[in-house]
């Protein structure tokens, strides 16, 4: 883990499962971490318990591009520097498309797909002025597949491995790495966001069977930013060994 020692890292959707689990593990290894989410109650309640001296929270909805921009500026402000950022946010509106949930296809192209846009375009003139950094985006297991009732959020995840992949290509020349993560289900609030009825009781009673804890994300992060500069982790692909699709 010398590697993320000392590392500045953003998080993105920091106030719970994913985001806060991967900020616990990276403070332990010695990193310094900048939570943003829109709970500022919870980020506050997480700085609390890594300690003040390592970490800073910033309120932030990743669907508005002028805070993504203030939030990386301000983890530059703060720690000096960044050095990964892991855009986490996200969404999971499962539901046919009959059901028509309109509202819901807004907000998670604002949310999976403008929020990982937005991110990268606040973070890249820092990455690419001190000719380093890395870029963490989460995409799914629905990034890889697409089943009846998860059209619109394997889009969006299918998306964020597309951009992923047109980044990693362009920034080779600033020695800027990229890691897409993938995770099956995994414990956390994420199934809340099921709204559909008849669909969200489906998902909890999946979750519930075979998710596996959080703690499986945030050993991806630390294995991906823990590699030597010249190994660019570009993919991570994982489930509960229980898990078939």
């Amino acid at each position: 883990m010398e590697n993320v020692t000392g590392k500045v890292v953003a998080i993105t959707g920091a106030s719970s499962g994913l985001g806060a689990e991967a900020a616990r593990h990276l403070v332990k290894e010695g990193a310094k971490v900048v939570l943003g989410a829109r709970r500022l109650d919870r980020l506050d309640a997480l700085a609390d318990e890594l300690g003040r001296d390592n970490v800073a929270v910033f309120k932030l909805d990743v669907s508005d591009r002028d805070q993504l921009t203030a939030f990386v500026d301000f983890a530059v402000t703060t720690f000096g520097k960044i050095d990964v950022l892991i855009n986490n946010a996200g969404l999971m509106p499962l539901a046919p498309l009959e059901m028509a949930r309109l509202d819901e296809w807004d907000q998670a192209i604002d949310v999976n797909i403008k929020g990982v846009l937005w991110g990268i375009a606040a973070a890249l003139p820092h990455f690419k002025d001190q000719k380093s950094g890395q870029f963490i985006n989460v995409s799914s297991v629905a990034g890889h597949t697409v089943r009846a009732g998860n059209a619109v959020y394997a889009a969006t995840k299918h998306a964020v491995r597309v951009i992923s992949e047109g980044l990693r290509q362009e920034v080779k020349p600033y020695n800027i790495r990229t890691t897409i993560i993938s995770p099956g289900a995994v414990d956390t609030e994420l199934p809340g966001s099921v709204k559909a009825p008849g669909v969200a009781e489906g998902i909890a009673e999946f979750y519930a069977k075979l998710a596996i804890p959080a703690s499986s994300f945030a050993r991806c992060v630390l294995f991906a930013i823990s590699q030597p500069n010249d190994m660019d982790v570009n993919e991570i692909l994982y489930r509960p060994t229980a898990q078939e699709g």
